[in-house]
């Protein structure tokens, strides 16, 4: 076992929270209730949540995901994901009379509703976000009037905008506290008038477990996180792991752990993105004796009991 032997002894210490948040929970919970009520197939506007065993798991059962509207068939079920999406998706889905089921998190539809308020004060909008995401282009479809995509501090120091114009700026949900932070330190060293929301603003779920990654870099001296490769949230927690001076790998499932990863690791801490579901998670610990004994234990964190509404369309079942 490449030097390592069954009697090592691995504690593995397991963030709280981690995994499903409660805009996931509501977007898988709605698919389903939708497949029991209507029955399959229903189609849904670009993957569900950014999880690839969740994807697959509903289309097993009967969800069809499309990448545009023009490949759901007349008068079929369409559910539109928990990212959100622009204006001129939801107006073709009118346009065709579709009937819509609406995912989009709460907390992202908070954010639409922000960046409208402040372009209907005549402001320019600056948006914190990762270009092509599919919750940031939901957000710029959500807003009449101009949105500049800032990624980096790089990018906000080098921002071109018109000198009499009024400024605001909002933020992609998932992101890094912390890089958000400095980014929005560079906007309002520039733009000291610019407005926005505060950074505790950011979605309650993703400060949630990028704290407790913080907690766990204290304790460990690996990090795994259980999330997909396209799942802007799970990545950022790997990137604060390897900040604060860790090994740290994000991992679709147990089939991806590596044996030399652990070799003089006797600390590990686990930890889940907010769209990878919790059996994945202990299908890691159970991969993880293949390495030697695992003793389990549950770090100390914030309790979520977060629930938000269904749709009217589903919320009968």
């Amino acid at each position: 076992m490449d030097g390592m032997t069954a009697t090592k002894t691995m504690r593995v210490i397991l963030a709280q929270p981690r995994g499903f948040c409660a805009g996931v929970e509501r977007a898988i919970d709605i698919v389903e209730r939708a497949l029991q009520k209507f029955g399959p197939p229903i189609y849904v506007r670009h993957e569900i949540v950014h999880n690839r065993h969740v994807v697959e798991d509903l289309r097993a059962r009967g969800a069809v995901f499309v990448d545009e509207l023009d490949e759901v068939p007349e008068g079929a079920w369409t559910v539109f994901s928990a990212h959100g999406v622009a204006r001129k998706v939801v107006q073709a889905a009118a346009d065709r009379t579709l009937p819509v089921i609406d995912a989009t998190c709460p907390l992202v539809a908070k954010v639409h509703a922000e960046g409208r308020r402040y372009a209907g004060q005549g402001r320019e909008i600056v948006l914190i976000g990762h270009a092509g995401h599919a919750e940031v282009e939901g957000t710029i479809g959500q807003i009449d009037g101009t949105v500049h995509l800032v990624q980096t501090v790089a990018d906000a120091e080098k921002l071109e905008v018109d000198a009499k114009s009024k400024l605001a700026y909002i933020t992609q949900t998932t992101l890094s506290v912390d890089d958000t932070r400095h980014i929005i330190a560079a906007l309002k060293k520039r733009f000291p008038a610019i407005v926005g929301p505060d950074v505790k603003d950011i979605c309650y779920a993703t400060q949630n477990r990028q704290e407790a990654v913080h907690q766990l870099a204290g304790q460990v001296e690996l990090i795994l996180v259980v999330g997909s490769k396209n799942s802007s949230n799970s990545n950022r927690l790997r990137e604060i792991g390897a900040e604060l001076g860790h090994p740290a790998y994000l991992i679709d499932d147990a089939s991806a752990l590596r044996a030399e990863w652990f070799e003089g690791i006797s600390i590990v801490g686990l930890t889940a993105g907010a769209s990878a579901p919790e059996v994945l998670v202990q299908g890691v610990i159970e991969g993880l004796k293949q390495f030697g004994q695992v003793k389990v234990e549950l770090l100390a964190g914030t309790p979520e009991d977060v629930k938000f509404k269904l749709p009217a369309e589903v919320a009968s079942i």
